[in-house]
């Protein structure tokens, strides 16, 4: 560019040439020649003009409504755009500062606020949690509407063995969510430590056993240690009055709008309210170290349990397969994991009605990508998208049960 205004001899040129040669150079700069490149995990490269023409279509054929996207080179984004509608009956665009209901994506938030507290000393991750307590948890007094009430473990020695790493890991034992066993009573399933089990359930034991040791909320514990560190400044585990003024809207498979829930109970795996903005800070936060140690990150990325189940939940969640065996798919702290030729991938879904989310982080490349969609059919794309805006042809889309659009594949 230098050279450019060097070969015009600028300081001689008349005002009104001065604005034709600025004009020029402005034309120049945003014409599809100057288009910024992506590095991809392969070595590979794609252009943003390429993602910006091709996502729209990829939306259309699939009928996803909305969609924000970043990519991020060297540790720090490098790419972010949205696209489509936060209303599809009002034709409302979808903006990065919005609010974004972030599902799953939750417990990464949570699981770097954990790791925080061990750096501090405050918690070991192998320490029981039902020894930071001075009386057994199911004694404590019922103070939210379900997601405190322990009554259920009063007979229930097993829930005594497990620890933060197994509420992380998804091997506490607690099932997904109470509300899946018939008698809607929680319980412990299995032994803590031994099987992978997706559960929602656990990280809440988490979160409950924190608030009572430290007095605060988990709110209050996310503010302090993940969100005002990180300038996340529109995220929240509950959906706060400020949202009001700007939010997303979820959609279902034709393009109905779901009414905004708006009155969840704080849960640490489930709850989060966000903007897309909001969770490129937080992925640039994690990448960059910015909040916990490389010592706490490593071990986030570390395989704590294989996984070797045909899906990661549901009833084939319960039988093994070896189809994942290329991959060494496990479970790391709050994210899966995979292995890919170009390193391990940290991947972790967000899946709400009307909100489909999707991150993977390749640290070795300093590769990654966020995708958040506010549509139930948003994951039908998940297996293109990656593909084309990093190369990731190693996400484990059967297993997630991403049935792309064009399959011929349907959910049941």
């Amino acid at each position: 560019m230098r050279r450019l205004f060097e070969s015009l001899r600028f300081k001689k040129l008349s005002l009104v040439s001065q604005g034709i040669y600025i004009l020029l150079l402005i034309l120049v700069c945003s014409s599809p020649i100057m288009a910024q490149q992506i590095k991809r995990i392969d070595g590979t490269t794609i252009s943003t003009d390429s993602l910006n023409h091709y996502i729209p279509k990829l939306m259309e054929k699939a009928k996803v409504t909305g969609l924000g996207i970043a990519i991020f080179n060297q540790n720090k984004v490098l790419y972010k755009n949205t696209f489509g509608y936060a209303d599809d009956v009002k034709k409302t665009a979808l903006k990065p500062t919005a609010n974004f209901y972030g599902a799953s994506l939750s417990k990464c938030i949570f699981t770097m606020l954990v790791m925080k507290m061990v750096e501090q000393g405050k918690l070991d991750l192998d320490k029981p949690l039902q020894q930071y307590l001075p009386k057994p948890i199911y004694e404590y007094k019922k103070q939210t509407r379900w997601h405190d009430d322990y009554s259920s473990l009063k007979n229930d020695q097993l829930y005594q063995k497990i620890t933060a790493r197994m509420c992380l890991d998804h091997t506490s034992g607690f099932p997904n969510w109470r509300w899946d066993i018939a008698d809607q009573k929680l319980k412990v399933l299995h032994e803590p430590g031994l099987h992978y089990s997706y559960s929602g359930e656990g990280m809440v034991y988490l979160q409950v056993v924190l608030e009572k040791m430290t007095g605060k909320s988990l709110e209050q514990l996310a503010d302090e240690l993940v969100f005002n560190p990180l300038s996340m400044k529109n995220s929240a585990y509950t959906f706060l009055p400020a949202f009001e003024k700007d939010y997303i809207l979820g959609h279902d498979t034709k393009g109905k709008p779901y009414e905004k829930d708006k009155d969840n109970e704080a849960r640490s795996p489930s709850t989060l309210e966000t903007t897309f903005d909001d969770m490129t800070l937080f992925i640039e936060g994690l990448m960059q170290k910015k909040v916990i140690n490389t010592h706490s990150t490593n071990e986030i990325f570390k395989p704590q349990i294989r996984i070797r189940s045909v899906e990661q939940m549901g009833p084939l969640s319960r039988k093994d397969t070896n189809a994942y065996d290329n991959l060494s798919l496990s479970y790391g702290l709050g994210f899966g994991l995979l292995k890919s030729p170009f390193g391990w991938g940290a991947f972790k879904e967000g899946h709400g009605d009307g909100f489909q989310h999707y991150m993977i982080i390749f640290p070795k490349q300093k590769i990654a990508v966020l995708i958040m969609t506010n549509s139930d059919n948003g994951e039908s794309i998940f297996k293109e998208l990656l593909a084309l805006s990093i190369a990731d042809q190693y996400t484990p889309w059967k297993w997630q049960r991403y049935f792309p659009y064009d399959s011929g594949m349907a959910k049941d």
